[in-house]
């Protein structure tokens, strides 16, 4: 049987943190973040199928109805860019492309926009979410 997950690594310490473990940490304080703002959670990790599709984070519904779909960044520093430096324009494409895929299921159109939560700083820095409503645009072809 093929396993499509990365084998753990034995020598790893047990508890330790892992990258996959801070991405998870950020998009839970994400979440909750943007469910005490009033949006209310549609979906989580939403993938493409297939290699070189796309991911959101989060796809979130504002009270109006407007779909959102959120990218968090964490970065334990601010150099090179910090967390927002990290949301390349081949990463907008890549959020923009799942998000085509998602809406395709729904059959209709809502409103839509991409946000992008930042998180800066370290698990144990306790520093608030940054919330970018609208941080960038889906090409006129959306």
């Amino acid at each position: 049987m093929w396993l499509s997950r990365k084998p753990v690594n034995p020598s790893a310490p047990t508890g330790a943190v892992t990258t996959k473990r801070r991405g998870d940490a950020a998009e839970d304080a994400a979440l909750d973040h943007l469910q005490r703002q009033g949006l209310r959670l549609v979906q989580r990790n939403f993938k493409t199928p297939g290699r070189g599709g796309g991911e959101v984070d989060l796809i979130m519904r504002e009270r109006d109805g407007t779909l959102v779909f959120v990218e968090v960044r964490q970065r334990a520093s601010a150099s090179h860019g910090g967390a927002g430096g990290s949301i390349t324009p081949v990463k907008q494409r890549r959020i923009v492309f799942a998000a085509r895929h998602f809406l395709m299921r729904l059959g209709s159109e809502p409103p839509c926009r991409f946000d992008v939560v930042l998180i800066q700083g370290g698990p144990d820095d306790r520093i608030a979410p940054e919330w970018l409503r609208g941080a960038f645009d889906a090409p006129a072809t959306f």
